[in-house]
């Protein structure tokens, strides 16, 4: 007799039925006890100096995987799996939003039983419901619907699992029963289950995605491992937490490794064979997810060829009831090439205050430049530089007067891989070495953002410089767009790339704003900055 029908796992965490009209369910949250807990508890930590103003953190205890992102009915929806003081097994915690930066508090979505606890999984919109598809460890992977216009109200189908483990006495299943996601194709619901395969070099194991087919969502047939021709991820990567959607005239499959880190495979969507064919790859950790590091990933296509994306971070150092908080939304779209573009999604301008502005100026070699006037810890810079012939160009942000702390953002410009063009189709080139040398070369610059000095406190953990590719083109300046929230940076640079830490500053005047050219002059084109409000 399996788990589900002998262990009780109901939790212990108040549970509300709301009404089914948008008017009724506003009114019904005016008052709800526990969402009247969930901002009293807010309040209460927004003392801590560390704690973000414009990153989505939960509003008591603590966080894990974001889930579930999703547009429905005129909002943008968000999962997380959460921690409920009083029952702290993962249950789905839920917030809304009209423009993907301020968040709304709402109460638990869905809540373990039959399942032990609510681990991670996708959502899938159709014209009258959302179907969510997620982990319910100890019984399979689970299926929830529901179509209210706040998407408070969840149903689980079955009440059980809808691809169970196998049972004691049955034989293994020839795929993993972990991290689900949905999509629908020609009237049917696609499903990938992450996992590994045991048949890497040396029998290690490696990557793997499960691919399984319902007609209802409640009989599931197992089809086959899904990605073909990955020869980019590592030996001993895992695929949970898949995501895989179109974007432009591809498919993408976003997915987070426990070894290595959230990533993506990029290629195409065999639909006759059920098959993704990869044919690029790309990483969203340049480091490890821990200590304060970006962690998984949850997506949903933004109805325009674009796929929005957001990241839990993980925490460096202890914080009194609340660890992990949310990355800002990015929106990744292709470029004319094929290549990956990553900007900031949402209606960030509406934050922005005491906007401040530097002109055009030389950079002088090995001389660092204090902005006295540029100063904070909830900051966005915007800052155009013509590196020129200078091999390493600065900017340094939370910096105290003394330079005791400092974060320091670096860009290293053509010391990254030399080859050519990754996008090149090799297999077409001659023969001859010379006439191979017609194919262009690409030289990537390399973006570091480095907490190594951000913190003098005692109890934050070290990390090494998160160092990422970039290309720039031989007359294309660099342009950081650059986020400072307490205990948080993000870096994005051309539209092309993006760095995020957690930092932990531990002094008051942490505050400042420096540019260094290294080796020669550069210049800096403009910079721009501006305080932000918090969305809270």
């Amino acid at each position: 007799m399996s788990l589900q029908q002998t262990t009780d796992y109901h939790s212990r965490v108040p549970h509300y039925r709301f009404a089914d009209t948008l008017a009724e369910q506003e009114a019904q949250l005016k008052t709800n006890p526990l969402l009247q807990r969930m901002i009293e508890a807010r309040q209460q930590l927004a003392g801590d100096p560390h704690r973000p103003l414009y990153h989505y953190v939960n509003p008591e205890s603590t966080l894990n995987d974001p889930n579930g992102l999703c547009f429905w009915q005129g909002r943008w929806h968000l999962f997380y799996q959460a921690y409920p003081p009083e029952d702290s097994r993962q249950h789905w915690g839920h917030a809304v939003s009209d423009d993907l930066i301020h968040w709304l508090d709402l109460p638990y979505a869905i809540y373990p039983h039959p399942e032990e606890k609510v681990f991670s999984g996708a959502t899938l919109v159709e014209a009258n419901r959302v179907i969510a598809m997620y982990h319910g460890t100890a019984i399979g992977n689970m299926v929830a619907v529901s179509d209210d216009p706040l998407l408070l109200n969840w149903q689980k189908l079955t009440n059980g699992a809808v691809i169970p483990f196998a049972g004691p006495d049955e034989p293994p299943l020839p795929y993993s029963v972990f991290d689900p996601c949905i999509w629908q194709k020609d009237g049917l619901y696609y499903s990938l289950s992450g996992g590994t395969l045991p048949n890497g070099p040396g029998g290690k194991r490696i990557r793997a995605n499960f691919l399984l087919r319902s007609g209802d969502l409640q009989t599931w047939e197992y089809l086959h491992e899904f990605v073909e021709d990955d020869r980019f991820t590592l030996v001993g990567d895992d695929g949970a937490c898949p995501y895989f959607w179109p974007i432009g005239d591809r498919h993408i499959l976003l997915f987070f490794s426990h070894m290595s880190g959230g990533q993506y495979l990029l290629g195409d969507y065999d639909k006759a064979r059920d098959k993704f064919v990869a044919t690029d790859h790309g990483l969203f950790n340049f480091g490890p997810s821990t200590p304060a590091g970006v962690h998984a990933p949850s997506a949903t296509p933004d109805g325009v060829g674009g796929v929005i994306v957001l990241f839990n971070m993980n925490p460096g150092k202890p914080a009194q009831g609340w660890n992990q908080i949310m990355t800002l939304p990015r929106r990744l779209t292709l470029a004319e090439g094929g290549e990956l573009r990553v900007e900031p999604v949402g209606d960030i301008e509406s934050l922005r205050y005491g906007h401040q502005h530097v002109g055009k100026m030389v950079l002088p070699t090995n001389q660092e430049v204090v902005l006295d006037d540029v100063q904070g810890n909830a900051m966005e810079l915007i800052i155009e530089l013509d590196p020129k012939q200078a091999p390493i160009v600065e900017v340094n942000v939370l910096r105290s007067p003394n330079k005791e702390e400092f974060t320091r953002i670096a860009f290293f410009k053509q010391r990254g891989f030399r080859y050519r063009d990754r996008l090149h189709n090799s297999t077409a080139l001659p023969a001859n070495a010379g006439e191979r040398s017609l194919v262009p070369l690409r030289h990537e610059s390399l973006i570091t953002l480095d907490s190594s000095y951000s913190s003098t406190l005692p109890n934050v953990l070290s990390r090494a410089p998160e160092t990422a590719p970039v290309h720039l083109e031989a007359d294309e300046h660099l342009q950081l767009r650059i986020f400072i929230d307490r205990s948080v940076v993000e870096v994005f640079v051309n539209g092309k790339q993006c760095v995020a830490v957690r930092v932990y500053p531990g002094r008051e005047d942490s505050l400042g704003v420096s540019l260094r050219s290294q080796g020669q002059d550069c210049e800096l084109r403009s910079l721009d900055a501006w305080q932000m409000q918090s969305i809270y």
